[in-house]
């Protein structure tokens, strides 16, 4: 699978400047560095004979964000400099995520885990969250004025405020650390210190070797993963990448297990306002005629928002432990017919309605159950195939001009 370095960095550069606005005198530059950043990816998929919607996750996310960026309506912040858009760091934001880190790495290795020491851990990242929302309130911002390291530490607590996130994550701490042992112990590495964190990572993974020491940083997306993934992971800390291990890791990382966990991470931050009155569309409106149609009435109302994201593959998101559905912007145009706005939503709440399954130790979302249910849409093959063009950018002059 192809891999561009510095693209999903690029499309989270341009996200950050179009959030402050972009000044007249840089407007130029801007939209090169766009243009530019668009090129070498179409130029690199065409020698590589791949399109870009067969990138991993991340960059293809990153491909049609920047791709889809209206470089002739950019928001201005005039002659005013950048310094003027209030951003804010946390102090000792690192501190505290080093400190949960920790905790959580000294569970992991313990041999027993019970119900109350999760829930330890989910209360103490929950005085964090709730110590950053109140300084933002006090600055009167919310947490998109974060600045860029600490809006990517306040997502992966506030990520983990739900029990099951970290309990997730703490398994599957534990299961690095004991396919570590093995490992070691098979290659004759039994002195060597091993340490593993698992958190919101602008990449796959980090591994470095220090002195004795060894040190496995994993992205949040792997907390799903199966052992045979993470058993890849940890061989390539230790021996270095393989042409199997690399196939192993980036095809999960395609997957819509893994990018569901980065989209969430994502969500929190760009979610700013909970809307769900669009310029075209109404969410609310929406729900109600779905409910009506097809739950009976009977579905409670989940908090509904628009997301600030434009996205491709994945238009709608559910959050258990918000309670609340994110649809994509990208659907709240003129030229997309509402039975696929409809269908994104019926999706969600579908997901609302039936809740989570484990099987082996594995979540199921997209039960038979499930899938039965979600094909009993009216318009069900002309939304698909609606979507399919949107996620393939078969649309994408509509999209660029609307």
């Amino acid at each position: 699978m192809l891999q561009i370095r510095g693209l999903v960095r690029a499309a989270q550069k341009a996200q950050e400047q179009l959030k402050i606005g972009v000044r007249d005198a840089d407007v130029p530059t801007f939209q090169s560095f766009v243009l530019t950043s668009v090129e070498t990816v179409e130029r690199l998929c065409a020698d590589a004979r791949v399109t870009p919607h067969q990138l991993p996750a991340r960059s293809r996310q990153a491909y049609y964000f920047l791709k889809n960026i209206d470089l002739q309506n950019l928001p201005s912040t005039g002659s005013h400099p950048r310094s003027m858009v209030q951003t804010i760091g946390i102090k000792n934001i690192k501190t505290q995520q080093r400190a949960i880190s920790w905790k959580i790495s000294q569970l992991a290795m313990s041999p027993h885990l019970d119900v109350s020491q999760i829930r330890e851990v989910a209360f103490d990242i929950n005085q964090v969250v709730e110590a950053i929302e109140k300084i933002c309130i006090q600055q009167q911002v919310t947490p998109a004025n974060l600045t860029s390291s600490s809006r990517q530490i306040y997502a992966w607590m506030k990520y983990l405020e739900e029990e099951a996130n970290v309990k997730l994550h703490i398994e599957a701490t534990q299961r690095v650390y004991s396919i570590f042992q093995i490992l070691c112990i098979n290659y004759g590495y039994e002195s060597v210190n091993f340490a593993v964190e698992i958190t919101n990572l602008a990449g796959l993974y980090r591994s470095r070797w220090v002195g004795n020491d060894i040190n496995l940083i994993l992205s949040e997306g792997f907390i799903n993963a199966s052992s045979e993934v993470l058993t890849a992971l940890v061989k390539t800390s230790l021996r270095g990448k393989s042409p199997e291990t690399t196939r192993i890791i980036r095809e999960y990382a395609s997957l819509d297990e893994f990018s569901d966990v980065l989209l969430e991470l994502d969500l929190i931050i760009e979610t700013v306002s909970e809307d769900c009155k669009g310029t075209h569309y109404n969410l609310e409106t929406l729900f109600d005629k779905i409910n009506r149609e097809y739950f009976s009435n009977e579905l409670i109302k989940p908090r509904l928002t628009w997301s600030q994201m434009q996205t491709y593959r994945k238009f709608g998101h559910y959050e258990p432990a918000r309670d609340r559905i994110v649809i994509s912007l990208t659907l709240d145009e003129t030229f997309i017919p509402q039975y696929v706005i409809e269908f994104v939503l019926y999706h969600e709440m579908l997901h609302k309605y039936y809740g989570e399954k484990w099987v082996n130790g594995r979540r199921l979302v997209h039960t038979s159950e499930f899938r039965t249910s979600e094909s009993k849409f009216k318009y069900y093959n002309e939304a698909e195939a609606w979507l399919s063009k949107l996620a393939s950018r078969k649309v994408c002059h509509s999209i660029n001009h609307s």
